[in-house]
C-alpha cells in the first residue's frame, strides 16, 4: 500500500469550510452511500469533465456521495485547482506512478461509502448516473448481499455496444482468441444486452461492495495495469460472491485499448499483466508455456523493430523477452523489480 507521507496534499472536504455552489446542501451528518474513485494519469481534461457530470447528481448534492481522485504523477494542470475547490472532491497527487491497482486501493482507503464505484476518466455517464445506481441497489435489496461487484453497460461514442465482460482466461483460450478482432479478444462475444451473472467485468466501470473488497484485500498490486479486474473477479468468485452485469445502466467509454495504437511500452505492460495472471491462476506448465509464447512474440517484434530502425521499441521488446524468461524460471520478484524500474523511466 502506498505510504501517505510520500504523496502530496490530500484535500478532504471535511477539513476546511468551502463556499458551496448554488443548489448544494451538503451536510456532514449525511452518511456516505457511494464513493467514486477515479484514477487520473495525464487525463485532467477527461477527469474534470467526469467530475463535473457526476456533481450534477442529487446523491452528490445532498452529501451522500463523494468523489476521490488519485493522480499517478501527472504534470500540473489548471484543472487541479478547480477540482480542489469542489466541496465533494478529495484529490491526492502522487510523486510517482504507482499503477492502477495501487491507486484504486488508495482511493478505497480514503473513501467511506458502503459501495465503491471505480471509473476511468474517459467515461461519460448518463444523466443522474449515481442516483440511478442508488435506486438500483435499493430496488434489488443488494446491500449486505452476496453480490461482490457489478458491471454496467459500456457503449462506444456512436452508441454501439462495447465489450465489458468476459470468460476467465485460460491458456488455450488466450491463444485461440489471438485470431479474433482486438475488440473481442478478452470479452464475451454475446451482445451484452441482458442482466446476468458473469465471470468478470472490466475495471473501467466497476461497482464493488466495500465489505467484499475489504475481505479480499482489494486489488492485487502485483498488477501494474490490466488484468487486475479479472484477477479480482476470480478471487471474488472463489470467495463465494457473485459478479453481476447490469446493462440497463450505461456509460460511454471513449478510448478503450482496442481502438488505440499500442506502443511497445504499453504492450510490455499488458504482457506482464497476462504473465502475472497466468502464474497466479493457471497450472505451472501452462504458465511456463505462456511465458515462452510471449518470449517468442517479443523476439519476432524485436526483429521487426530493428528492421524499422525503432531503437526505443527494440529496447522494450528486449526487456519483455527478459521478463518472460525470468517469470518462466520462477524469478518473479526479480522480474517485477526490473519491470517497475523500466516503467519509472521517462516515457515519450
Amino acid at each position: 500500500m502506498p505510504d501517505p507521507e510520500s504523496s502530496l496534499l490530500l484535500l478532504q472536504p471535511s477539513l476546511e469550510v468551502k463556499q458551496l455552489p448554488a443548489g448544494f446542501s451538503i451536510k456532514q451528518s449525511n452518511p456516505i452511500k457511494l464513493s467514486v474513485v477515479i484514477v487520473n494519469y495525464r487525463q485532467w481534461k477527461y477527469t474534470e469533465q467526469l467530475v463535473r457530470k457526476l456533481g450534477q447528481c442529487e446523491l452528490v448534492r445532498n452529501g451522500q456521495a463523494e468523489i476521490i481522485v488519485i493522480d499517478n504523477n501527472s504534470s500540473y494542470h489548471p484543472a487541479i485547482r478547480r477540482l480542489r475547490s469542489k466541496p465533494y472532491v478529495s484529490l491526492r497527487r502522487w510523486t510517482k506512478n504507482r499503477g492502477f491497482s495501487c491507486a484504486v486501493n488508495e482511493g478505497c482507503k480514503l473513501s467511506s461509502g458502503d459501495w465503491v464505484l471505480i471509473l476511468n476518466p474517459d467515461i461519460t455517464p448518463e444523466n443522474n448516473f449515481l442516483d440511478n445506481i442508488d435506486s438500483y441497489l435499493n430496488a434489488n435489496n443488494l446491500h449486505q448481499s452476496k453480490v461482490g461487484v457489478i458491471g454496467f453497460g459500456l457503449r462506444n461514442p456512436d452508441g454501439s455496444v462495447q465489450g465489458s465482460t468476459g470468460p476467465f482466461p485460460t491458456f488455450m483460450g488466450t491463444l485461440a482468441r489471438k485470431f479474433l478482432p482486438r475488440a473481442w479478444r478478452k470479452y464475451s462475444l454475446h451482445k451484452n444486452d441482458e442482466a446476468q451473472k458473469v465471470d468478470w467485468i472490466t475495471g473501467c466501470c466497476m461497482l464493488a461492495q466495500r465489505s467484499c473488497l475489504e475481505k479480499l484485500k482489494k486489488f492485487d498490486t502485483d498488477y501494474f495495469l490490466y488484468y487486475e479486474d479479472v484477477d479480482l473477479c476470480k478471487r471474488i468468485a472463489k470467495a463465494g460472491y457473485d459478479v453481476c452485469y447490469e446493462p440497463s445502466l450505461a456509460v460511454v467509454h471513449h478510448a478503450p485499448i482496442h481502438v488505440r495504437r499500442v506502443p511497445p511500452r504499453l504492450r510490455v505492460i499488458t504482457r506482464q499483466a497476462l504473465m502475472t495472471y497466468a502464474r497466479k491462476h493457471w497450472s505451472k506448465n501452462e504458465s511456463k508455456w505462456m511465458c515462452r509464447v510471449i518470449r517468442c512474440e517479443a523476439f519476432v517484434m524485436g526483429i521487426w523493430a530493428r528492421f524499422l530502425g525503432d531503437s526505443r521499441a527494440v529496447k522494450w521488446y528486449d526487456r519483455l523477452a527478459r521478463y518472460s524468461k525470468l517469470m518462466s524460471s520462477g524469478s518473479l520478484n526479480k522480474a517485477r523489480v526490473e519491470f517497475l524500474a523500466a516503467l519509472a523511466e521517462p516515457s515519450a
